[in-house]
């Protein structure tokens, strides 16, 4: 069996290690299916063929893609090229992708569509989404909940969606919190791989970072723990289980 490809953006090596075992235990990947590589610190492999693998997987990560080039760190700006140096083949063979938060902004941007800090942001901590009418009929998510709550935190989001998306997940705050492509490719603007131990986690790690005031962080983490998130990960393991 193929491996999937695990690609992780984050700089801080807790919250990776952190995230890649999420990863493996909401989808229910072992090690041993899992080719992880981590972008802040690892370069992919030259001529990358995305059709080595089952699927691709993208993690999240503090960087936003509609930021303006020169505002862009370094580390930011190499991470972003790398992912978008895959993007046409996963589009052009509408090969298994799931992107989790920052890969939803990817795959926007290079669809052509719109993502930005104009609005829809929301702080660290639960949201409750909403199944749209064609997420009935997709399988990754249907027969789930009508309502349910997901972990979230971004500074953008996207505005509009390009040509060839289905909608699939909505919420108040941010209308686009799950869309597919084509067949195969999708994309969540929250997390599907993320607890409330591993927000937590995140709360700690970013606090400085502009997604909520410091001062908030212990109320953000009891509302983590308080909610009930068991939809999200439903749907990572699906995508595993269908492709894999």
């Amino acid at each position: 069996m193929k491996p999937f490809l695990i690609l992780q953006l984050r700089p801080e090596t807790d919250a990776a290690d952190a995230e890649f075992a999420s990863i493996l235990n909401r989808s229910g990947l072992t090690a041993a299916r899992a080719h992880r590589i981590r972008l802040d610190c690892e370069e992919l492999p030259d001529a990358l063929d995305v059709s080595d693998y089952a699927g691709v997987i993208v993690g999240g990560g503090p960087g936003c893609v509609s930021d303006p080039a020169e505002k862009k760190s370094r580390m930011e700006a190499k991470i972003e090229a790398a992912i978008m140096d895959l993007m046409p083949q996963i589009i052009e063979r509408d090969h298994p992708f799931m992107g989790c938060c920052y890969g939803l902004g990817i795959l926007t941007a290079h669809l052509g569509g719109t993502v930005s800090k104009e609005n829809y942001s929301e702080p660290v901590g639960p949201s409750r989404c909403e199944l749209t009418a064609d997420a009935h009929t997709d399988p990754l998510t249907a027969g789930l909940p009508q309502s349910f709550e997901a972990f979230v935190g971004h500074k953008e989001a996207v505005q509009a969606l390009p040509p060839g998306c289905t909608h699939l997940v909505s919420s108040l705050p941010c209308p686009f919190q799950m869309v597919r492509w084509g067949q195969n490719v999708y994309a969540t603007q929250f997390h599907p791989e993320a607890d409330a131990h591993d927000f937590e986690q995140r709360i700690r790690i970013y606090s400085g970072h502009g997604y909520f005031p410091p001062d908030q962080a212990d109320e953000l983490i009891a509302q983590c723990h308080a909610a009930s998130v068991t939809a999200p990960g439903e749907i990572l393991r699906r995508f595993a289980q269908r492709y894999g």
